[in-house]
């Protein structure tokens, strides 16, 4: 969570990358604190309200634990529309055997190996795709070129809802976050590769996502979706 140049230039170039997510200590730190993440239910439950009722396919990218996939196919399920076939996509050693121990026997989930640096593959069509604090890990080109792969993999009316760490408009504002939510600058993921709200969501229109807009926020915590029309 460097602090963002964004505050000073609407399209800053990367600092050098650094991802430490291949590391199984670093992976499991997150996991260890992650259920105490400040806020994070309540953008969890914002996203459960944009999740189509009658989705039959949904691809979960950076899909970490599994987390926020359960949560979908469980809201799916109370729905009555539990026919659903999900895949889970991550890159991390150990987030994918913790994602692959969550859904160990349900043949409806597929966990695949996928670094979200690379073009995502052929996997068909879905009626969403969701993603909980792992775009902002990519690079800001990366980004872009992402949201652009999404929106072709989306049937006609499906949603994107990312639910995402991205910048604060002014350096203040980002120690303020470190703050609340018991960081320091010595602390805080050097993978992050935060971007503002307001360029995502222009992105967004420009690739032809209708509907778009930023549903709910905390901080530095933003819930930014979409539709394919």
């Amino acid at each position: 969570m460097a602090v963002n140049p964004m505050a000073v230039n609407p399209m800053p170039v990367n600092p050098m990358p650094v991802n430490l997510w291949t590391r199984t200590d670093h992976a499991l730190d997150y996991l260890g604190r992650a259920d105490s993440i400040a806020h994070r239910t309540e953008g969890e439950s914002s996203l459960l309200e944009f999740v189509p009722p009658t989705t039959r396919r949904i691809l979960d990218l950076g899909t970490g634990d599994g987390r926020l996939l359960a949560l979908v196919l469980r809201e799916l399920v109370k729905r009555e529309h539990p026919n659903t076939e999900a895949i889970a996509i991550d890159f991390s050693p150990a987030m994918l055997e913790a994602a692959r121990k969550r859904f160990a026997g349900d043949s409806s989930v597929a966990v695949i190996t996928h670094n979200l640096d690379d073009p995502l593959p052929d996997l068909g069509k879905f009626d969403a795709v969701v993603s909980s604090f792992a775009i902002h890990h990519v690079a800001h080109q990366r980004k872009r070129a992402l949201y652009s792969e999404i929106h072709e993999l989306l049937n006609a009316g499906g949603v994107f809802c990312n639910l995402e760490h991205v910048a604060s408009p002014t350096p203040s504002l980002h120690e303020e976050f470190l703050r609340q939510s018991g960081l320091t600058p010595e602390t805080e993921d050097p993978s992050n590769q935060l971007l503002d709200v307001e360029t995502q969501l222009q992105w967004l229109r420009e690739i032809g996502f209708a509907d778009v807009d930023c549903h709910w926020k905390w901080r530095e915590l933003a819930l930014l979706a979409g539709r394919r029309g």
